[in-house]
Formats: C-alpha cells, sequence, structure tokens
C-alpha cells in the first residue's frame, strides 16, 4: 500500500538526486534534497488539508490530482511561477527572465524578494478566508470547544469572515506595507498589496464557491432522485465532473497559496532556479502522495481533531504571509507552528480514540 501510493515519490527523488549529481555534481545533489525536505516539512498540513477536500473526489480525480495536478505544481508553481514574477517586474520577456535566473542570479533574487508583499499578500488572504469559514461555522466535532463554540456563534452573522479578512488586509496595506517600504527608501506598495489581497479573496470566494455550488446540486440530485421534465436528464456523473472540477482548481490554488512562502524562502538556501525547482518539486509529490495516503487510510475520520490543527495552521501562516510584508520571518518558525499544532491535534484525536474505547468497553462491562 505504501509503495503504491508513495511509488512515484520515490522514483521521482532517486531521479532527481541523480541527475542533480550527474549534470551540477554534489553540491547540487545536497542542495536539492535539503530542499526536498524543506518543502515535506513546511507543508504537512497542506496535505491534511487537502485531504480533507481530496476525499469528497472520486477515483478518477484522485488520480487528476496525483498527474495533471503535480505538473501544475512543480513546473507551474516551483519554476514558472518564480520566472513569470521576475518577468512583471523587470517588464521583460520569460526568457530574458530565465537568462536572468541563470547568468544574474542576485539581480533575479531580487526582483522575486521584491514581489513578495503582492505575493504574500495574495497567499495570506486567500488562506486567512479558509481558517475563518472553518472557524466561524459550527461544527458537531470541537477541538478547542472554549474557543471554538463563541466563534461559531459569531459565524452566524451574514459575510463576517470577509468582513475580518478585509479588515486584516487594510491594517496590512496601511501599516505592514507603507512602513516597509519607506523606511527602504523604496516605492511605497500599499495600492499593490490592497489589490493582491482583494485578488486573493476574489479568487477564494469564486472558486471556493463555484464547487460549493455543483457540491450541494450533486447532493440534491442523489438526495430527491428528481429529473426534469420533458429534457434530457440531468446526469450525476456530470454534475459530479463539475464539482470536482472547481474542487480540484480550488486545490490548486490552495497549493499555491502553501507554496509561496516556500519559493521565497528557498532563497535563503540557493538562487539557481533549477536547484529549486527540483528540490521544491520533489518535496510536493510527498505532499501529494501523503494526501492521497491520508484519504485512502480514513485518517481524517480516525483522528479528528486533525483538520482542526491544520485549519489553525493555516490561520497561523496566513498571519505570517501578511506579517512578511513588513518583516522577515524565518521559515523554520512556520513550519514549528504548523507542525506543532498539527501533532497537538493528532495527540487530542488519540486521547479521544482512548476515551471513546474506555466508555464503550464500560458500558458492555455493565451490561453484562
Amino acid at each position: 500500500m505504501i509503495l503504491k501510493t508513495f511509488g512515484w515519490s520515490f522514483a521521482v527523488t532517486a531521479l532527481g538526486l541523480a541527475f542533480a549529481a550527474w549534470q551540477w555534481g554534489w553540491e547540487a545533489f545536497g542542495i536539492v534534497l535539503i530542499l526536498s525536505v524543506l518543502e515535506i516539512s513546511l507543508s504537512f498540513d497542506n496535505a491534511v488539508v487537502n485531504a480533507g477536500v481530496l476525499k469528497k473526489m472520486n477515483a478518477f480525480w484522485q488520480k487528476i490530482f496525483l498527474t495533471v495536478g503535480i505538473l501544475v505544481a512543480v513546473f507551474g508553481m516551483r519554476l514558472v511561477f518564480p520566472v513569470l514574477i521576475v518577468a512583471v517586474s523587470a517588464e521583460v520577456g520569460p526568457v530574458e527572465a530565465v537568462r536572468l535566473a541563470l547568468d544574474e542570479p542576485a539581480r533575479y533574487e531580487a526582483l522575486v524578494t521584491d514581489a513578495h508583499p503582492a505575493i504574500a499578500a495574495f497567499g495570506g488572504m486567500f488562506l486567512l478566508m479558509i481558517f475563518l469559514d472553518f472557524v466561524l461555522k459550527d461544527r458537531d466535532v470541537k477541538w478547542l470547544a472554549r474557543l471554538e463554540r463563541p466563534l461559531a456563534r459569531l459565524g452566524k452573522v451574514d459575510m463576517l469572515s470577509v468582513c475580518v479578512a478585509l479588515g486584516a488586509l487594510l491594517i496590512t496595506a496601511t501599516a505592514f506595507a507603507t512602513q516597509a517600504h519607506i523606511s527602504t527608501g523604496h516605492t511605497d506598495k500599499s495600492a499593490t498589496v490592497l489589490l493582491a489581497g482583494v485578488a486573493g479573496l476574489v479568487t477564494y470566494l469564486v472558486v471556493g464557491g463555484l464547487s460549493g455550488y455543483f457540491e450541494s446540486r450533486l447532493e440534491d440530485e442523489e438526495s430527491s432522485g428528481d429529473r426534469p421534465v420533458g429534457d434530457r436528464p440531468v446526469s450525476a456523473l456530470a454534475l459530479a465532473g463539475k464539482a470536482a472540477f472547481f474542487l480540484f482548481l480550488y486545490l490548486e490554488v490552495l497549493d499555491a497559496s502553501f507554496s509561496f512562502d516556500g519559493v521565497i524562502g528557498a532563497f535563503a538556501v540557493t538562487n539557481h532556479i533549477f536547484w529549486m525547482a527540483l528540490g521544491l518539486g520533489i518535496g510536493a509529490m510527498y505532499v501529494r502522495s501523503l494526501t492521497v495516503h491520508l484519504v485512502r487510510q480514513g485518517t481524517l475520520d480516525d483522528y479528528v481533531y486533525l483538520e482542526h490543527g491544520a485549519h489553525y495552521a493555516i490561520g497561523a501562516l496566513a498571519g505570517i504571509l501578511l506579517v512578511t510584508v513588513r518583516y522577515e520571518v524565518n521559515e523554520i518558525v512556520t513550519g514549528l507552528i504548523g507542525v506543532l499544532l498539527i501533532a497537538a491535534s493528532f495527540v487530542s484525536s488519540v486521547r479521544r480514540n482512548r476515551a471513546l474505547a474506555r466508555a464503550e468497553t464500560e458500558e458492555v462491562g455493565a451490561g453484562v
């Protein structure tokens, strides 16, 4: 089962490391390996949240997530995306951006770093909306009940998550973005941060809204069994396909938002564009495989607080991304926060399962 799920990840790791050593030497081998481990360690919360969405899809769309989705994640986000950032920032063509990455890595890094406020605002707002919509919803299972109960009551206010997110964006744009760039003598990017943040918010609302719409259509169709009269029957498969397609888009934007800080942080290790793409790509493969493994093993059903821990980690990452518009935050800190939150939710889940097992045993014993 492990080999079936992680087989492609193992193969890509072996080929990627071998290619790095053959093409660029042992230094490249070591850096690619470091970046791979870094990506995996920082993205476990991504895998848990992805699994919560992916379990709603059938086997076909899970395969699409591991094939087409991984191409988008590896080549799109880890290779093409940084090049496009430089092309837009420097107002040059993609070919010239690649030349800068190869011949002038320091300038290439500076251009990507200069675009970080907009990237952080977009990703931060998208992730913040995921977190807010999770904690403001009344759920049967509550992890931190004293916190989640009042938040669920507040969540009954219409559009509260959007209002809170916009408030956070305004604070970021007026306080962090302005101070950051005035203090360094650069152009004030508060307008850019506002525009990018609104784009992240709109992206979440559109993609999440469409996926939710088609998912609810499918559930209504399956529960009622209604069909249009005098017209071509509505195919449940077609509705499932639409719902799965938009959930797939949602997952891709989610993965992109998670990868923003990793792509920027990779420059702390190397300026070599292909080493970065190879290392981060290998790590992304494991994140995808881990997502599928969590779904197939039913881990989220067995350990019910894992999704809570992952969403709290998302909230922390969203806040960190917005803060990085003004301040630098080490990726190790970001990763540790996520790992600690997920570990705490896992421990809580184990304790809950043991308590339920003891209660069931005592109930059976009392009945005897």
